[in-house]
């Protein structure tokens, strides 16, 4: 990829991130990027191949962010994923928060995510898979599963859960960006019943970790604009 190409990505991705990809138009990244309208369309022919283009470096990356397991896991590397869940949330909650409309609009990219979902969820499993062979859960096939499939749930409709109720937070990125930090939380809450041995006498740590204050979970269901600060 070019540098121009990764710019482009950059600059988009941050103004869909702040503002919503629906009202960023391709003269507003221009704009951003400092180049013109004509650069921008010779490395992307329209906003939805921007689209595009970010979903598959979305997608790469939370690979990344969850490694499969390669050994006996310990509860430092479900922390690990932990911050992967949260970082996958953080660099894409654009996607999240407006998911059904990219996939309506747009059938190759709905395609596209059912394979991507699919190959997350198997990825996850593997991950669930490690750590009850490392003794840190303890769970049926069919618990693990329900499990892995809340977990995704909870993770996919969080930033969407937490923008549609309070938009004006995405002004403010720590406010932003603890409030997803409570996501990873009720992650943490779905899997307490299932933890065992050294996962389970840190689980106090992993909640205090990632749980928000009570006066940033309340900005959910306050203006942001008269109400007092996050944490």
């Amino acid at each position: 990829m070019t540098g121009t190409k990764a710019r482009i990505l950059d600059t988009a991705l941050a103004l869909f991130n702040r503002h919503g990809e629906r009202n960023v138009t391709t003269n507003h990244i221009a704009e951003a990027l400092g180049i013109s309208p004509g650069n921008l369309y010779y490395h992307y022919r329209n906003k939805a191949a921007i689209v595009s283009a970010l979903f598959d470096r979305y997608q790469e990356r939370l690979l990344e962010w969850l490694p499969a397991p390669s050994g006996p896991l310990t509860w430092q590397d479900k922390m690990r994923y932990f911050e992967g869940i949260l970082e996958s949330m953080w660099q894409g909650r654009f996607l999240h928060r407006d998911l059904a409309h990219f996939l309506l609009q747009d059938p190759e990219l709905r395609r596209r995510y059912k394979t991507f979902v699919a190959a997350s969820l198997e990825r996850g499993l593997s991950i669930y898979q490690g750590l009850r062979d490392s003794g840190l859960i303890a769970a049926s096939d069919e618990e693990l599963r329900g499990l892995l499939m809340n977990t995704w749930l909870l993770a996919a409709s969080w930033p969407g859960f937490t923008h549609g109720l309070n938009p004006d937070a995405a002004g403010d990125e720590n406010l932003d960006r603890a409030l997803l930090r409570q996501g990873v939380y009720q992650i943490i809450c779905l899997e307490a019943p299932y933890l065992r041995n050294e996962a389970l006498d840190h689980l106090d740590a992993m909640k205090s970790e990632y749980r928000a204050s009570a006066a940033t979970v309340d900005l959910l269901f306050t203006d942001v604009s008269v109400a007092p600060g996050g944490e």
